[in-house]
């Protein structure tokens, strides 16, 4: 495949205005990584029109998580687009290559990149893409049966955030990635934000990590990768033999992340296959019980908060911390001025007790955005499963009445299938296969090649023997005559 010059995005024909008579073939809601690794393959494809909206007026990427040190948990080649074609000029090699950075990235033998250098690729790529359009707030989706085609309502907004335009497009074929929303738990939910109350969650840690350190005595609640990389980042900063760090978590153990080689083949589409074709409550069974291939913690991160943790007890003494996993909140109040109590349970101990603090934070993970807000209007041609979630097919399309897939129009979704498509869901890794998967199906042929097997493990039996792809035929040579 060519590679595409780079341009800029006021300079396109995707930003005309798109009528009944001439549609888009597909429109992209949300901007983050899985939405520009489908923009990004798009973009060489000649005939095809498209247009990405985003309601924020630039890209960026978990800002408030960007600690220093912190690493993506996945190879620099799981980028937006090389798994599906390495030769796109969109590679995060060619990134580097832009930037004059490839000798220096090569010496540093880096497998994993830094969170703030992948923030920084994704950056670059969507400042080059003509059909991204930020500051767009997509309002409605609706079925127009009259045109057979999707209409997709926004509004445009102004540099303060403020509406300036209504616009309105039609499209075939519609991608939501609207990404997910921080999760707050139920008994915080009346604390976090409130003024004169330090309760953050950590996706906006960052912005606060200033007054955290100057709090006197900080919690984290969480016992995933952001929570560890909170607590590290604040017992760094913390006088040794003063740390006053509190870190629980539901989990039963602060556990690593299962980073087997074959433990990683649950991110490869054989997996992906094999998940969605089990039936729905062997799915459901299935994915709390995966936790730890996603939601613990990266060895190495365990390890340097051991390190740190056993350095503070080289002089005799021991860190003022505590470590307590298997607890969650029962309830939380505002006591004495700004202070916080915990109310604690113990999972297996059964037994219950307070913690007051200064600080909070919640590094209790994310959760999908809704979809039925943007979908309402077409919620009575959805079709769902018996736990009223959306069903979506093989090709990440949602489950549509006959009446609008016989037209050819489609809704696809990006990370909102973790009930069907199993662990890989939010995984970086998969986000340009799936993003060919989408544009094969939008396109109706080939159009990025896929491999056939990417996984040594058999999941489940198979009736034929598992497909072993092609290989080279070796020529056969002639040994020559002695003496020749």
């Amino acid at each position: 495949m060519s590679h595409p010059p780079t341009s800029h995005p006021h300079t396109s024909p995707s930003t005309l205005p798109h009528t009944p008579s001439t549609p888009r073939d597909l429109v992209g809601i949300g901007i983050g990584p899985f939405n520009l690794s489908l923009a990004a393959l798009a973009h060489p494809l000649t005939g095809l029109s498209t247009a990405f909206y985003e309601q924020r007026p630039h890209f960026h990427w978990h800002p408030g998580l960007l600690i220093d040190g912190a690493r993506v948990q996945v190879p620099f080649l799981a980028d937006l687009v090389t798994l599906a074609d390495p030769t796109s000029h969109w590679t995060f090699l060619n990134y580097l290559r832009s930037r004059e950075r490839l000798f220096p990235f090569y010496f540093a033998e880096h497998l994993h990149i830094q969170r703030a250098e992948y923030d920084a690729y994704c950056r670059w790529v969507s400042g080059n893409l003509p059909a991204l359009h930020y500051g767009h707030q997509v309002d409605a989706v609706r079925w127009n049966p009259e045109h057979a085609l999707f209409e997709v309502d926004f509004t445009q907004l102004d540099t303060d955030g403020e509406a300036e335009a209504l616009g309105r497009t039609y499209t075939r074929n519609i991608v939501l990635g609207i990404g997910t929303e921080p999760h707050v738990p139920e008994p915080l939910r009346p604390l976090a934000g409130t003024p004169g109350t330090l309760v953050v969650h950590a996706n906006d840690y960052l912005d606060h990590r200033d007054a955290l350190l100057a709090a006197g005595h900080v919690t984290v609640v969480g016992s995933g990768q952001s929570g560890a990389e909170v607590f590290l980042d604040l017992l760094r900063a913390r006088p040794t033999g003063r740390e006053q760090l509190h870190w629980i978590g539901r989990t039963e153990a602060f556990a690593p992340m299962e980073y087997s080689k074959l433990g990683l083949e649950h991110f490869t589409p054989d997996y992906t296959h094999y998940f969605h074709a089990l039936p729905e409550p062997v799915r459901d069974r299935l994915v709390p019980a995966q936790w730890q291939l996603h939601k613990a913690v990266d060895a190495d991160t365990l390890a340097a908060i051991h390190d740190q943790l056993y350095r503070r007890t080289l002089d005799g003494g021991w860190p003022d911390t505590v470590l307590t996993p298997g607890v969650r909140v029962r309830t939380a109040g505002r006591i004495a001025g700004n202070k916080i109590e915990l109310h604690l349970e113990h999972t297996q101990q059964g037994t219950r007790s307070s913690l007051t603090t200064d600080a909070v934070v919640l590094a209790t993970g994310h959760r999908p955005r809704p979809l039925t807000p943007l979908l309402a209007a077409l919620d009575p041609h959805i079709h769902r499963d018996h736990s009223q979630r959306p069903r979506i097919d093989e090709h990440y399309r949602l489950a549509l009445d006959p009446a609008v897939t016989a037209t050819g129009c489609h809704i696809y979704v990006q990370n909102a299938e973790h009930h069907t498509h199993g662990v890989g869901t939010p995984d970086l890794g998969l986000a340009a296969w799936r993003s060919a998967t989408i544009l094969n199906a939008v396109t109706a042929k080939t159009t990025y090649p896929l491999p056939t097997r990417t996984a040594f493990t058999t999941f489940g039996l198979q009736q034929q023997r598992p497909q072993i792809p092609p290989v080279r035929q070796i020529k056969t040579l002639i040994p020559l005559a002695d003496g020749t």
